[in-house]
């Protein structure tokens, strides 16, 4: 938990070093912890041999904190893992302005996820799902050998939902489990598998994929906050980011970039905690497809002319086992964010993610994506063409001044640089 306000006075001015101090005092970070973020390479090749196959290296993204966060009253350090110039910064920005009318709300239903069971060349459908049914207590109370944890807890696996495709001799059993502050996949799949050589006893029909869904629908998470117009340029700035909003409703083209905003500011915490980001890829953009592909925000005008924004969608993300609990720099950026359980985080990430998606909705109706975009990631284009250590703030900000911002131009820059030394 943060200790003091996220709001983080010339945060961005800091050195890296004097950055790293800021949010160790603030996220009560030891001196080993300390030390362990500052090493450059704190994975071991023997260790990371351990997570994937193959290992030859192990490869670093820049890791930086997004503050000024404010969610259901408390404040957050949002640590990002990305190698795209703007993300953390315009994070940043929009939860200085969400901030001023009492930041995020945010909240999570309980942790449900679907593990689906197919039973192909099903010549009886409604007869199968009879005899599923009848025996659904015994199911269940057998896939709920696989976890005495969760069964411990009250939670596991608690219903099933029968799905039928009579065009294609096809039923599809539903899996319902309470998963906790896991992740779910490994504990679902299991279950899956455990259960199916029962169902195919009961029908007498054929069992082919056990695996879980990545369309979590029972398993999202909810966000809003409110943005005074005062702060985003007025009445005509409102006006051109409601026009936005209803571009990305009704063209899919406009939603699918609209809705990558959005997993942009989520992928990168999800990957910074070693979550699995490819998964909530495929929720996010599976639930925005549902009754035609559309933006997983939405937009309004309130009374008094400011802007509401909130947002829904999948978050099937875990606080216990996995890469987030087994990598050292994902334990201590589960600490920087300071969040109890799957729950609090999900809520966290929705949050992140309206931020993320308001800020470039905001700077796309109202200055231009490229200006604050491109002058953040002038640097970059200055290492591009070979610039090091002064020589690339000052070739960065020629560029920013001369509005072209190329690595050509950066590299007549340094030659430029070079002569005169």
């Amino acid at each position: 938990m943060v200790k003091g306000s996220s709001s983080i006075k010339g945060f961005k001015d800091l050195s890296p070093e004097q950055r790293l101090a800021e949010v160790a005092r603030l996220a009560d970070l030891d001196k080993e912890e300390v030390d362990l973020l500052r090493r450059e390479s704190p994975l071991p090749l023997k260790d990371a041999s351990r997570i994937i196959e193959n290992v030859i290296t192990t490869l670093e993204i820049p890791l930086g904190i997004a503050t000024n966060f404010l969610i259901n009253g408390k404040d957050y350090l949002i640590p990002m893992a990305v190698e795209e110039s703007s993300i953390v910064a315009a994070c940043s920005y929009a939860a200085k302005l969400a901030r001023n009318s009492g930041g995020f709300r945010a909240s999570a239903s309980d942790p449900m996820m679907i593990g689906q069971i197919q039973l192909i060349n099903v010549s009886d459908i409604p007869g199968t799902r009879e005899k599923i049914l009848a025996n659904k207590d015994r199911i269940l109370l057998e896939a709920n050998t696989k976890s005495r944890t969760l069964r411990e807890s009250g939670a596991g696996a608690m219903n099933l939902v029968i799905r039928e495709f009579p065009e294609e001799s096809m039923v599809i059993v539903h899996l319902i489990v309470n998963v906790m502050d896991a992740m779910g996949a490994n504990v679902v799949n299991t279950m899956c598998e455990h259960v199916s050589p029962i169902i195919e006893e009961i029908t007498g029909n054929e069992a082919n994929l056990r695996i879980l869904s990545n369309l979590t629908d029972l398993r999202t998470a909810s966000a809003s906050a409110v943005f005074m117009k005062e702060d985003i340029g007025g009445e005509e700035a409102v006006r051109r980011i409601m026009q936005a909003y209803r571009f990305a409703m009704i063209d899919p083209y406009r939603a699918a970039t609209h809705n990558k905003g959005i997993l942009n500011g989520i992928d990168a915490v999800i990957l910074a905690t070693m979550n699995d980001w490819r998964a909530i890829e495929a929720g996010a953009h599976s639930y925005a497809s549902v009754n035609g592909y559309h933006s997983l925000t939405n937009y309004r005008v309130d009374e008094n002319g400011n802007l509401e924004v909130s947002i829904k969608l999948p978050l099937a993300v875990g606080t216990v086992g996995g890469a987030t609990s087994s990598i050292p720099k994902a334990k201590i950026v589960k600490k920087i964010l300071g969040v109890k359980d799957s729950g609090e985080f999900a809520g966290v990430l929705a949050s992140v993610g309206l931020a993320q998606n308001f800020a470039a909705v905001r700077a796309l109706s109202v200055e231009g994506i490229q200006k604050g975009h491109m002058a953040l990631h002038s640097k970059n284009v200055a290492v591009s063409a070979g610039a090091k250590d002064s020589e690339i703030d000052e070739i960065a900000r020629i560029m920013v001044s001369e509005g072209n911002i190329s690595v050509s131009h950066a590299s007549e820059l340094l030659s430029r640089l070079k002569e005169r030394k």
